[in-house]
C-alpha cells in the first residue's frame, strides 16, 4: 500500500477514534485511494443517512464534505487537518437510498500557509453527479505538527517524516 493511503488511514482512524462526530455519522466510510491531493472514498447508504422522503440528506453531504475535505488535506501530508471557515454544497439529484452506494472524490484545489480549499464531488449508484461541496480549512497552525509528513510526488513513499503502519 502507497504511503500517502497509509497515512490517509492512519488520519481517518483518529477521528473515528476520537468516539465524536465521524464515529456517530459515518464510521463505515471507506477509503478507496489516496494520492497527494485526491482522495476517493464512498459509503453504503443507511437508514440513519437518509431525509424523510427517503433518500440522502442534506445534512449528510454537508458533514462528508467537511470529513473528505480534511482527509484531501492530509493526502498532502498533514496530520491535524486545521479547523473549517466555510463550508457549503450544492445538490444536482438524488444521492441514493438506503443499501444503495455514495462514491466521493475529493480534491486539493488549492493549499497556502493559512487556507486550504476542496472540493468534493459525490456520485449515486448510477454514477451521476449527486451533489458537489467546498470547504476551506484554516490551516495556519496545524502545518508542521509533529506527526506530518512529506510524501513524493506520487504519494508511493514519504521523504520527510515517519511512514507508519495503520494501527
Amino acid at each position: 500500500m502507497a504511503a500517502c493511503m497509509r497515512f490517509t488511514r492512519r488520519v481517518w482512524k483518529s477521528f473515528v477514534d476520537n468516539k465524536g462526530h465521524d464515529q456517530n455519522c459515518i464510521p463505515n466510510l471507506s477509503i478507496l485511494s489516496a494520492k497527494p491531493g485526491i482522495l476517493e472514498a464512498s459509503l453504503k447508504i443507511e437508514s440513519s443517512h437518509i431525509n424523510r422522503v427517503g433518500t440522502v440528506h442534506g445534512g449528510l453531504i454537508l458533514s462528508l464534505t467537511d470529513t473528505l475535505g480534511s482527509l484531501a488535506v492530509a493526502t498532502k501530508g498533514q496530520y491535524m487537518t486545521g479547523v473549517s471557515v466555510d463550508i457549503g454544497a450544492s445538490f444536482v439529484k438524488p444521492g441514493g437510498r438506503v443499501g444503495d452506494l455514495l462514491t466521493a472524490k475529493a480534491v486539493v484545489t488549492g493549499i497556502g500557509k493559512s487556507l486550504a480549499y476542496t472540493r468534493v464531488d459525490f456520485y449515486n449508484s448510477k454514477g451521476q453527479l449527486a451533489a458537489y461541496g467546498h470547504h476551506t480549512k484554516y490551516v495556519g497552525k496545524s502545518a508542521g505538527y509533529e506527526k506530518d509528513v512529506k510524501f513524493s510526488d506520487d504519494g508511493e513513499t514519504v521523504i520527510e517524516g515517519q511512514d507508519l503502519e495503520v494501527d
